[in-house]
């Protein structure tokens, strides 16, 4: 299990300056020709900028805010891409992914940067420039152009990076770090970059060595504070992506492993080690995360729920194994994982019950088994229980839920009893939705009618047992009919249904006075089919 205590904060900033370019490098057929200049644009303030560019449009004298016409003008042939930032935010997730090998507490930094905490894991990796070195190379190999500081604010490292430095800076030497880098490093606003320019401020040392309430007054207390931060003299915390699991795992590999024997194995030694952690703190895991790190920097994440804490290994194993066997896209190693990771993200406590001569507690063991596996297989949402609910309105009459999550409520759930010898109030079949029926055949008023047509087929009343009359939610239903009359009908066949009628059998007046005389005449109600018996 990973030590999660530290002396000191220390933070990983990454810069992918030019990711929209690596990614349509990195894209089949060869999208993007390298040796040949070329720019993403998108609109800002109603114009088309220079967004990205990839090497060979910087040798030209190319950069970024360049508006597009005067990158023709510098080189007609110039290759031009729209921007894509639900692509290119996409690939940061990815990658953010990835660097979850390194430490659980990764934060975006929008648009093309990440935020590592490593305070007090760098030595799991040979020390800060060990790691530092690492991670570079990784992202080199992935064609990505990388830049990476670490500081102890998280300020100060993305400063860095803007700066295109890779550097590490030891505690307390942040100012020095950054006091001759260009105000533009800081990330601030516009408005108020101009505004130091212009001031003859032109480095971070320029403004530093102003008082903190000058620039206060004249920039906002926002701007302070982040020069403050980017100076060490103050810290803020990043969000990271994902909350932190309450137990983790893991397995590093010299060689990639890509077979289905040794990874099934690794998981299984990973369950042994989490259990006896979970067990010195009396857990069990409600939700377990298995992450498999591919050597080409794809992650793949499992997981699977659990209506009652797991406390073993095997049962551990038998729910990943539902799992993996039930993907639509089955797990691909690649070129093999070098990292296996099992968390538990989510624990409770576990009760102690009587096992040995309460065969109910056993019998619900069994049955919280036999749904954790079907879910892990089908998925949770598809193993639904149905709990009463405290309303006369059949369709709301109960609920559907996940049965993992109110597998005990639906066994003390008391439901209402049935007269031994009385045929059942309610429908076996209750649709969602009830259907209209076309009941154009004489009716008796407050009765159902003697014919009806559903489902193209005519149906002959022969029984009827009604009226049962439930009125709506009328603070619920505006506008809606506050009364039904439900009726169970048999037919000729021996067909059973459940239908109602819409609302209460009225005698409308028609202003027509050709039709004066027969101005009472009743108008024929809406009827619905709702449910059929067995």
């Amino acid at each position: 299990m990973r030590a999660s205590s530290v002396n000191r904060r220390r933070i990983l900033s990454l810069w992918l300056p030019r990711l929209p370019t690596d990614r349509l490098k990195r894209l089949p057929g060869g999208v993007l020709d390298d040796d040949r200049p070329c720019v993403v644009v998108g609109k800002l303030n109603n114009a088309l900028q220079v967004r990205a560019l990839n090497d060979a449009a910087a040798r030209i004298g190319l950069e970024e805010g360049l508006p597009l016409a005067n990158a023709r003008a510098i080189d007609p042939d110039v290759q031009v891409f729209d921007l894509d930032e639900t692509a290119d935010a996409r690939l940061l997730e990815d990658i953010a992914d990835w660097c979850d090998r390194f430490t659980p507490l990764v934060a975006l930094d929008p648009p093309f940067g990440l935020f590592l905490d490593i305070s007090g894991c760098a030595h799991l990796f040979g020390g800060e420039a060990a790691m530092l070195r690492t991670i570079c190379t990784s992202f080199q190999q992935q064609d990505f152009i990388i830049n990476a500081a670490i500081a102890g604010t998280a300020v100060c490292a993305r400063t860095l990076t803007q700066a295109a430095r890779t550097c590490i800076v030891e505690d307390g030497k942040e100012a020095e770090a950054v006091s001759a880098l260009s105000v533009f490093a800081l990330r601030a606003d516009d408005a108020i970059t101009r505004g130091l320019r212009r001031a003859g401020l032109k480095t971070i040392g320029d403004v530093a060595s102003r008082a903190p309430h000058e620039l206060s007054a004249r920039f906002g207390a926002a701007f302070t504070d982040l020069l403050q931060q980017a100076l060490g003299q103050g810290d803020a915390p990043i969000s990271p992506r994902k909350p932190l699991p309450d137990f983790v795992v893991e397995r590093r590999f010299a060689e990639p492993v890509a077979t289905d024997g040794v990874i099934a194995s690794v998981l299984s030694n990973l369950a042994e080690m989490l259990v006896q952690a979970m067990d010195k703190q009396g857990k069990g895991a409600r939700r377990l995360e298995a992450s498999f790190f591919r050597t080409d920097g794809v992650v793949r994440i499992i997981a699977v729920d659990a209506g009652r804490p797991v406390t073993k290994a095997a049962m551990m194993n038998r729910l990943f194994r539902e799992r993996l066997d039930a993907l639509a896209d089955p797990l691909d190693p690649g070129f093999g994982f070098d990292l296996i990771r099992l968390s538990a993200s989510h624990v409770e406590i576990v009760v102690q019950e009587q096992r040995d001569f309460d065969t109910r507690v056993q019998e619900n063991d069994e049955v919280a088994a036999l749904i954790d596996r079907i879910s892990a297989r089908i998925g949770s949402q598809r193993v639904v229980v149905h709990l009463p609910q405290d309303t006369h309105i059949p369709e709301h009459a109960e609920m559907a839920l996940p049965a993992q999550q109110h597998l005990t409520a639906a066994s003390i759930a008391e439901w209402p009893a049935r007269v031994e010898g009385e045929p059942p109030l309610r429908p076996l079949r209750l649709f969602e939705k009830p259907e209209p029926i076309d009941a154009p055949f004489a009716t008796v008023p407050d009765g159902p009618p003697r014919r009806f047509i559903w489902r193209r087929a005519t149906h002959t009343v022969v029984r009827v047992e009604g009226p049962e009359r439930i009125a709506m939610e009328w603070w619920q239903h505006e506008g809606e009919a506050l009364t039904r009359d439900y009726f169970r009908v048999e037919d000729e066949e021996g067909l059973r249904f459940w239908i109602y009628r819409d609302g209460l059998y009225n005698e409308i007046a028609t202003p027509d006075s050709e039709t004066a005389p027969e101005k009472n005449k009743p108008v024929s109600p809406k009827w619905f089919m709702h449910g059929l018996f067995a």
